[in-house]
C-alpha cells in the first residue's frame, strides 16, 4: 500500500511514543522494551511512505534513516514522570510536529491526544492475574489501557490470546484488534560445540545444565519450575541422566521474588541451583545456545519472547499450555499444564534423558522460529498505522 491510498498529499506523520526504550543493561532493558527498540529500528524501512517522529528520552538510541527523535529531558524512566510527560507534554509536542497519528508502544496514550491513535498491548496480566502486580501498578495499567483501547482508532496485540483478553475482558470491538506477533533479533542463533565449550568455560558453567530466563515473579511460576526440577531428581534416583545436570534461572528481581529463594532451600536444592540475575542482552543468545534445555512454565503471556529465543538458537523447549505460549512455540516445544508438578517433572526427564528427542526438538525449534521476524512486525505494523490513517479506519467492527 502507498502514501496515495490515504487521505494525505503528503506522507502522513508517525509519532511514537517510546518513552519505555532503555539501553541500560537491568531488568529495563528486557521484555516490552525490546520490542520497542526492533520495531524503531525497522519501522522507517518498512514504510518508506511515512514520516516517523520517536519521542523518547533515551539519548543513546541512534535513530535509522527516516526517523526523527524528540529526546526530552524529563527523567521519564521514572513511571510517575512518564505518566505525567505523557499526559502533559506529549499532547503539546504533536502539535508543534503536526503528528498525524500517534503509537503508543506500550499500554497508553494522553487523555487529550490532539491526533488519532493506535495502541498496543501486550498483554493483560493486571486483569487476569492481578495479584501479581503492586496496587498502584495495577491501577495504572488498568485505567490507561482500558482509556487507552476505547480512544484508540486501532489495537495492536501480540498475540490471539491477547486479542481474545481485550475483546473479552475489556469489551473492545473485534474488528478493531490487529494481531502482530514479535520477532526474533538476528543474534539469536545456534553456535558450534567448540564456541558453546569457551563460553561454559568462562561463564564457569556446567557441562549440562536447564535453562529458565525470566523476571523473577510470581506469574513466571518458577516455584513449580523448582518443585519439577526436584521431584524429577527423586524419581530419576542414581540413573545417570540427572548427574551434573543443574538448574540455572536467570533473571533479575522482580514483585514478590522472595518465595522462589524460600523454596529452593525448603527442597535443598542450593548445590543444584545457579541464580546468575540479569543478563546483559549481548550474553543470552550464549546462555540460550549453552543450556541443554529451556523450560519456560509461566502462567501467562502476552507473547513469549524467551521461547522464540531459546528455539532459534536450537535449544529444546518446555512450555506451558496457557495463554499465548502454544501460539508461538507450535508443535516444536513440549506444552505442559504449568500447575501440575508432575507433568512438568517427567517433561524434564524426557528430554533430559533421550538425546535423540532433544536433535529432534532443535531442528523443529529453528524451523518455527524461523516463522517470526521483526521485519515482517515492523511492516505488519506499519499496515495497521495505513488502516488508521485511511476512511476505512474508522471501521471498528
Amino acid at each position: 500500500m502507498t502514501d496515495s491510498l490515504l487521505p494525505f498529499d503528503r506522507p502522513a506523520h508517525v509519532g511514537l511514543n517510546a518513552h519505555l526504550l532503555s539501553l541500560t543493561e537491568t531488568y529495563r532493558g528486557a521484555g516490552i522494551n525490546g520490542h520497542i527498540h526492533n520495531l524503531l529500528r525497522r519501522l522507517p524501512a518498512a514504510a518508506p511512505d511515512l514520516r516517523f517522529t520517536a519521542f523518547l528520552s533515551e539519548r543513546r538510541f541512534v535513530a535509522p534513516p527516516g526517523m526523527a527523535l524528540h529526546c526530552v529531558r524529563w527523567p521519564t524512566s521514572r513511571p510517575l514522570v512518564r505518566i505525567l510527560w505523557e499526559q502533559m507534554l506529549l499532547p503539546q509536542a504533536l502539535r508543534a510536529r503536526h503528528v498525524d497519528l500517534l503509537h503508543g508502544l506500550a499500554y497508553a496514550t494522553p487523555f487529550a491526544s490532539p491526533c488519532p491513535a493506535v495502541v498496543t498491548v501486550h498483554d493483560l496480566t493486571f486483569f487476569r492475574f492481578p495479584e501479581t502486580l503492586k496496587p498502584l501498578r495495577r491501577i495504572y495499567l488498568r485505567a490507561a489501557t482500558r482509556s487507552a483501547t476505547r480512544r484508540a482508532m486501532r489495537v495492536i496485540a501480540d498475540s490471539h490470546q491477547t486479542r481474545d483478553d481485550l475483546i473479552q475482558l475489556l469489551h473492545v470491538p473485534s474488528g478493531k484488534v490487529d494481531v502482530v506477533y514479535s520477532g526474533v533479533d538476528e543474534a539469536f542463533g545456534p553456535a558450534s560445540p567448540e564456541e558453546l565449550g569457551r563460553f561454559r568455560q568462562q561463564r564457569g558453567l556446567p557441562p549440562r545444565f536447564i535453562l529458565f530466563l525470566g523476571t523473577l515473579e510470581p506469574r513466571k511460576n518458577v516455584v513449580s519450575l523448582l518443585e519439577a526440577f526436584a521431584q524429577w531428581r527423586r524419581d530419576a534416583g542414581r540413573e545417570k541422566e540427572v548427574d551434573g545436570v543443574k538448574l540455572v534461572v536467570a533473571g533479575a528481581k522482580g514483585w514478590y521474588f522472595e518465595r522462589i529463594f524460600a523454596r529452593a532451600e525448603e527442597l535443598g536444592l542450593a548445590d543444584e541451583l545457579l541464580f546468575p540475575g540479569f543478563l546483559p542482552g549481548e550474553e543470552l543468545p550464549w546462555w540460550y545456545r549453552a543450556a541443554e534445555c529451556f523450560v519456560y512454565p509461566s502462567i501467562y503471556e502476552g507473547f513469549g519472547l524467551p521461547v522464540l529465543e531459546a528455539m532459534a538458537c536450537g535449544t529444546p523447549v518446555i512450555t506451558s499450555s496457557v495463554s499465548s505460549l502454544p501460539e508461538v512455540a507450535g508443535e516444536a516445544a513440549i506444552i505442559v499444564n504449568p500447575r501440575d508438578i508432575s507433568a512438568l517433572a517427567e517433561a524434564i526427564g524426557r528430554v533430559m534423558g533421550d538425546a535423540t528427542l532433544r536433535a529432534e526438538m532443535r531442528q523443529a525449534g529453528l524451523r518455527q522460529a524461523a516463522r517470526f521476524s521483526w521485519n515482517k512486525a515492523a511492516a505488519e505494523t506499519a499496515a495497521v498505522y495505513r488502516r488508521a490513517l485511511s476512511l476505512g479506519g474508522t471501521d471498528h467492527g
